[in-house]
């Protein structure tokens, strides 16, 4: 039959009663005749359990026993579960990380794994026995050659899970959870949230980048790159559940599992303009109206940025085919005319991007893209970002050049390169998901000088402190100066030492200044169908307008829109823009979580 690698989560193995549910149930799949490595997490709350015992004793405890001591955890399930996998008659033998093969950089808490050496695990599987694997953990190798036991860091278990299926290859990984697979939305917030019967790795990357829980982003990046066929089920039912999908199969590099190239490609897009509104008002629905009117009109639009400067106002800015300006342009003369404001409009644009898996999850990958570009003597006129890519607006005469030192900087090969590529996600949905993260924070770095770098050495700044920076937006408006804003979200948890990095980079500067933005929540759509699909944004923005929602930030990338809201209003602005893409029916869903 076939190859399966099954990963059952702490709540699926939360007590004795669940662990022989899932015994039961992996009995089933061996009588149907295939070959199975079952990977598990820790019980229930046994990790949280775990690091409290821990503070106890102290409030800084090495890493080392950090990971020495969470290790335990998975080890009491994969030895429980052998237990009663051999009750019911299965041949069954528990193995710890290290066991199993499973190698990891020298990281304590969040190591990525290099490689899956499956010589024992494919003869133990030749034996007819099913191998139960303590997921999250590993080991590497320390600087004087002995062997330490690492943890992988949150959602462990399922990249642990995803890179034996990439190792052996697996006919399939099937990730079990509380839940019946992917949903539309958060159930938790989204009461008629709806399962996804299929969703692609980039679109999931993107949700999981986002706040949706369900998968780990780590996992979906290695499903995404070696092409493994992923399913995310219900612990407790038999439904089909979510498939998620890749069109990419590299084979396994010297890099290693999730130490390869994150960058996979480069393009070039000409004959692009760049219209921008400024000093516009800061209130809901002047974005709704735009993009609205540019619509109907037939104008298609691709990046879009929005910001917010001082004197409660926003500036809006954005590319259309240089076929589409005078349309464009006359539509927004119309709009200021009646709310106020200034336009400006450039044609002679070229827009160039790099994709990959979890780009934007790498702190240093957008900070190298902008380093390229500047050591190549080009401006960035626009900036906009996702987890799968990154993409900037430059001068059109620069676009070649612009290309070579990217598609050399990221070593592609020609294969890899392309321009003017056609417009992708025909016939897919323009809004597969909807997701808020609540966990962010705004900050904008005012007056900073306008020339090639700027990007570069803040990102880089950034990038070296360890720190992942989502969107990026940088403005079009200048001050009288020349100077120009750029503004951006992290985890809010790093703003302090966002603030202590950027310092000694601000007084190089003189005029440019920190401001940290007020307490935000992130609504974002996301949909393969997006660049096919005329209007998508404008349906996104009038949901929050009708909503009374004020849009603070607007960032867009490929299949990706993304607004900035007070955090009071982010269960809101979700709720509201889940209904408005008629995402959702009146149904119940169990909490969804990632075990």
């Amino acid at each position: 039959m076939a190859l399966l690698v099954q990963k059952f989560g702490g709540s699926s193995v939360g007590n004795v009663e669940r662990i022989q549910a899932v015994a039961e149930r992996i009995a089933t799949s061996k009588d149907l005749g295939h070959d199975l490595v079952i990977v598990v997490s820790a019980m229930g709350q046994t990790t949280d359990e775990l690091t409290a015992l821990a503070k106890v004793i102290s409030s800084n405890p090495p890493q080392r026993e950090m990971d020495m001591l969470l290790a335990t955890g998975e080890q009491v399930s994969i030895s429980l579960l052998s237990m009663a996998l051999h009750e019911l008659g299965i041949p069954a033998i528990s193995m710890t990380g290290a066991q199993v093969g499973i190698v990891t950089e020298s990281a304590y808490g969040r190591a990525r794994i290099l490689d899956v050496r499956t010589e024992r695990l494919q003869s133990l599987l030749s034996t007819g026995k099913v191998v139960v694997v303590a997921g999250f953990q590993g080991t590497s190798l320390s600087s004087v050659g002995t062997a330490e036991i690492t943890t992988l860091g949150r959602g462990g278990s399922d990249t642990s899970a995803v890179a034996i299926a990439a190792a052996l290859g697996a006919d399939a990984c099937e990730i079990y959870t509380d839940v019946p697979g992917v949903l539309t939305s958060d159930p938790r917030q989204v009461s008629d949230a709806q399962l996804m019967q299929e969703v692609s790795c980039d679109e999931m990357l993107e949700l999981a980048s986002l706040g949706a829980s369900v998968l780990h982003p780590r996992a979906v990046e290695i499903a995404r790159n070696f092409g493994v066929a992923l399913v995310v089920r219900s612990s407790w039912s038999n439904e089909a559940g979510t498939k998620l999908t890749s069109k990419s199969k590299r084979p396994i590099g010297r890099e290693g599992l999730e130490l390869g190239r994150p960058v996979d490609g480069v393009e070039l897009a000409e004959g692009q303009a760049v219209i921008a509104l400024s000093h516009v008002p800061d209130q809901p629905g002047v974005a709704a109206t735009l993009f609205e009117n540019l619509s109907s009109d037939g104008v298609n639009v691709d990046l879009i940025i929005q910001s917010t400067h001082e004197g409660n106002s926003n500036d809006i800015a954005f590319t259309v085919a240089e076929a589409d300006l005078a349309k464009a342009h006359s539509l927004c003369e119309g709009l200021l005319k009646t709310i106020g404001g200034q336009l400006s409009a450039e044609a002679g644009m070229s827009k160039l991007s790099i994709s990959g898996a979890g780009i934007m999850g790498r702190p240093g990958i957008a900070a190298s893209l902008f380093d390229t570009i500047s050591r190549a003597g080009i401006n960035l006129r626009l900036i906009a970002t996702s987890e799968v890519k990154v993409s900037c607006v430059i001068d059109a005469t620069l676009g070649s050049k612009a290309l070579r030192a990217v598609s050399t900087a990221f070593e592609l090969s020609d294969s890899q390169v392309r321009i003017n590529p056609l417009v992708n996600g025909k016939g897919e949905p323009e809004v597969r998901g909807v997701a808020l993260d609540q966990g962010q924070a705004q900050l904008s770095v005012r007056g900073v000088p306008n020339r090639p770098g700027t990007a570069a050495a803040l990102c880089s700044a950034m990038a070296e402190a360890g720190i992942s920076l989502d969107a990026i937006v940088q403005s079009e408006r200048q001050h009288d100066d020349g100077s120009r804003d750029i503004s951006f979200t992290l985890k809010r948890d790093e703003r302090e030492q966002a603030n202590k990095t950027l310092a000694p980079l601000l007084a190089q500067w003189p005029g440019a200044n920190l401001e940290d933005g007020p307490a935000i929540a992130r609504v974002s759509a996301v949909g393969a169908g997006m660049p096919a699909t005329a209007g998508t944004a404008g349906r996104m923005f009038r949901a929050l307008a009708d909503a009374k929602i004020n849009i603070a930030m607007i960032a867009t990338s490929e299949i990706r829109t993304s607004c900035v809201v007070a955090e009071p209003d982010g269960v809101k602005a979700l709720q509201s823009v889940h209904k408005g893409f008629g995402l959702g029916e009146e149904a119940d869903h169990p909490v969804q979580s990632n075990s």
